[in-house]
């Protein structure tokens, strides 16, 4: 398998840079070879977080000495967003959709990355979804509320299409969620036609096998690909960050919706992964987000694709 750095992309969105938003480069894509298969990580940009999204009900005393020797620094978080892209010679098969433009303003680019990669949204033919949130799914309308890949068939778990598309979902998620809610079931009537439906441990492409990875979400969904002897876990955001997610996953994760059951899904991910030393794309990891878990004596540590 290899690993090649391909380019660097700045936003255009003048009215953005005016107001110093975005202007700065922003990595692109990154391509490797699995198999038969050509994988690329795709920018669409990164999210604006206050810390405490994250770290509100990890233990403060012992975060507090951690996040340095992780080189986290205090203030807000800026995690990458990285939508992978596979094509077998038949399939163009995007995982995740990207923000959109109603998000982040410091999101939204996956149709630049393509571009970059020589690929039309006509030219998808699947989109898989690892959930429901803002990040992973409201690039699938454009700005005018058509279908962003108009030739693309949608996949999504049953569990996690099942909570999203009910309108209960609005009315007992937290407050702070409430507007996701709206805008994720907005979304899935919108295309509910081109949606199907899979369950965990479907091999839902040939090669690409469903994998339940619940916690951050009711139904989030993992993604083990392989092809030859080569293999790779589209993780999601089963594993959050390269930083505290891998020292302590056993901490609960304020990202996450069920805390307590994202830490158990982390903790068994990370040991399945480090074990069979499969590597991984993680949305929200650096550099593409392609890389393996190491077992360290307190945890793990994320080691990127050439690191």
């Amino acid at each position: 398998m290899s690993v090649t750095r391909r380019s660097f992309l700045k936003h255009a969105g003048a009215g953005m840079v005016a107001a110093g938003v975005f202007s700065q480069p922003v990595w692109a894509a990154s391509e490797l070879a699995l198999g038969s298969l050509r994988i690329d990580s795709l920018s669409d940009g990164t999210l604006t977080l206050p810390p405490e999204f994250v770290f509100a009900p990890m233990p403060q005393a012992d975060l507090a000495a951690l996040l340095p020797e992780l080189g986290v620094a205090p203030g807000t978080l800026t995690p990458d967003c990285n939508v992978t892209l596979m094509r077998d010679g038949t399939n163009t098969v995007l995982f995740d959709a990207g923000s959109g433009s109603g998000f982040q303003a410091s999101a939204g680019l996956l149709p630049d990355a393509l571009d970059a990669v020589d690929v039309a949204p006509e030219d998808v033919t699947h989109i898989v979804f690892t959930h429901g949130h803002p990040d992973h799914l409201w690039g699938v309308l454009d700005d005018f509320d058509d279908p962003m890949f108009p030739a693309a068939r949608h996949m999504m778990g049953r569990a996690e299409w099942d909570y999203w598309i009910n309108p209960q979902t609005a009315e007992t998620i937290q407050q702070s969620r409430t507007t996701m809610a709206l805008g994720a079931r907005r979304r899935l009537a919108a295309m509910e036609d081109r949606f199907s439906l899979f369950d965990d441990g479907d091999e839902i492409l040939p090669g690409v096998a469903a994998r339940l990875t619940p916690g951050h979400t009711p139904g989030h969904m993992g993604f083990e690909i392989r092809s030859g002897s080569g293999a790779l876990m589209v993780v999601g955001d089963a594993i959050g960050n390269h930083h505290v997610a891998f020292a302590r996953p056993a901490w609960r994760s304020g990202s996450d919706q069920d805390q307590d059951l994202g830490a158990k899904t982390r903790t068994a991910l990370l040991d399945q992964l480090s074990a069979d030393k499969m590597r991984l794309i993680g949305y929200h990891l650096p550099g593409g987000g392609i890389g393996h878990a190491e077992k360290t004596p307190d945890g793990y540590r994320f080691v990127p694709e050439g690191g």
